[in-house]
């Protein structure tokens, strides 16, 4: 399976976790595998400190798109800086990938969640976009989706319905 030749690829930062995450990923997203895994070689060892075999960098494909994943340590920590976005086509999706995504992790709000190794995500659907873009309703369905987790797409479209 290959990427599609990208300019900009994702490198995740993990503690040691970088095989099992992409293991995990690729599990959920259509189109996904792993490419390669590198390992910890003698080479550099007085600056990395790992032992030679240990896994370095899983380079995989999540959905067609091309992610890194680097076991470099625990010096840095995911935060919500940075997130993965899902585009949903329907409810179907939401829920599947909510599912999937939160399992060992944590439900935030917005359509917002973090992954058992901390990753944020969002999951959401296309069709906020375009509600978003109406400025008569922009606000209601601002205050709507504001007191959801996962979104629940009926009732978003409710409310800009105007029920």
């Amino acid at each position: 399976m290959a990427a599609i030749k990208q300019h900009i690829t994702n490198c995740l930062w993990f503690d040691s976790e970088a095989e099992e995450a992409a293991r995990f990923y690729t599990s959920i997203f259509p189109n996904s595998s792993i490419v390669a895994i590198s390992r910890y070689g003698k080479a550099g060892h007085d600056v990395h400190q790992q032992p030679e075999g240990k896994v370095l960098v899983v380079k995989f494909i999540l959905n067609g798109l091309e992610f890194i994943a680097l076991n470099g340590g625990p010096l840095f920590t995911f935060n919500e800086s940075i997130s993965l976005m899902v585009n949903c086509k329907d409810q179907a999706e939401i829920d599947y990938y909510w599912e999937k995504l939160t399992a060992g992790g944590q439900e935030v709000q917005c359509g917002w969640l973090k992954d058992k190794y901390g990753v944020s995500w969002q999951v959401y659907p296309v069709r906020l976009g375009e509600m978003m873009a109406d400025p008569e309703k922009f606000e209601r369905v601002t205050e709507a989706y504001m007191k959801m987790k996962k979104f629940d797409l009926k009732k978003l479209e409710e409310v800009f319905a105007g029920k």
